[in-house]
């Protein structure tokens, strides 16, 4: 069973973005942690936050591949639909594949019913049509017809994954918005968490006064003077 990050530190990583969280983990020597071809599903404003519970896929041999073994309780994937825990990002290793779809829609809103957060594929899904009034978060890279048994073979669960070029262990916090997909290791996402909120505070401190046609030197990053007028601001209430 793996630990569980606090549900103040997910709460305020819901309002962290993923270029804030990507500049958290370089401070910290981290610097493969974006996932490369998952996009948002369903629209630019889609969000997702949550810890990951890994899916492992492997290319298809025709002689396991087979329309029996999807059905049966030996597909790994069908393990993951119903054992997702609730609030956890279902993430999807499929090797890049972008010929498969490794979900389709009924099993969408399986996952949905079941209260899991969303899901992040480095392979297609399929199904679109189906899957968008679902409204369920989903970044992936693409939309294609056949079903995964045309490319992929689910493998395995909650073990050690790729996605889109980033390593996941399970429990690891995934977040995802309009840039992409990030990883945090499980055992930064508090501190990650805590210091991105005031990287956002700060940032949103220096977009006011650039707004005003102030230069960025001695701005951003803040000199003394800078930091002194930031802490001015938030006794002041962060006034726009």
């Amino acid at each position: 069973m793996t630990a569980s990050v606090s549900a103040e530190s997910l709460a305020l990583l819901k309002h962290v973005s993923t270029a804030t969280i990507t500049m958290q983990l370089l401070k910290r020597g981290i610097r493969a942690c974006a996932m490369f071809g998952p996009k948002p599903f369903s629209g630019p404003d889609e969000r997702l936050v949550g810890q990951a519970y890994t899916l492992r896929l492997v290319p298809m041999r025709e002689d396991i591949a087979t329309p029996a073994y999807l059905g049966s309780d030996l597909n790994a994937q069908r393990k993951a639909i119903e054992e997702c825990p609730e609030g956890q990002v279902l993430v999807i290793s499929g090797g890049g594949e972008l010929r498969a779809g490794v979900l389709g829609d009924i099993l969408v809103a399986r996952l949905k019913a079941r209260g899991v957060a969303g899901v992040v594929s480095d392979a297609s899904m399929r199904d679109k049509a189906g899957i968008l009034p679902v409204n369920f978060p989903i970044f992936c890279p693409g939309a294609v017809a056949p079903a995964n048994i045309g490319a992929l073979t689910p493998a395995d669960v909650q073990c050690r994954v790729g996605c889109g070029g980033a390593l996941v262990d399970p429990g690891d916090v995934v977040v995802a918005d309009g840039d992409g997909a990030v990883v945090i290791p499980l055992e930064l996402a508090d501190e990650v968490a805590r210091d991105g909120t005031e990287q956002e505070r700060l940032e949103r401190f220096v977009q006011r006064e650039v707004s005003k046609g102030r230069p960025t030197q001695g701005l951003y990053p803040p000199n003394d003077d800078a930091r002194a007028e930031y802490e001015q601001w938030l006794k002041d209430g962060e006034p726009d």
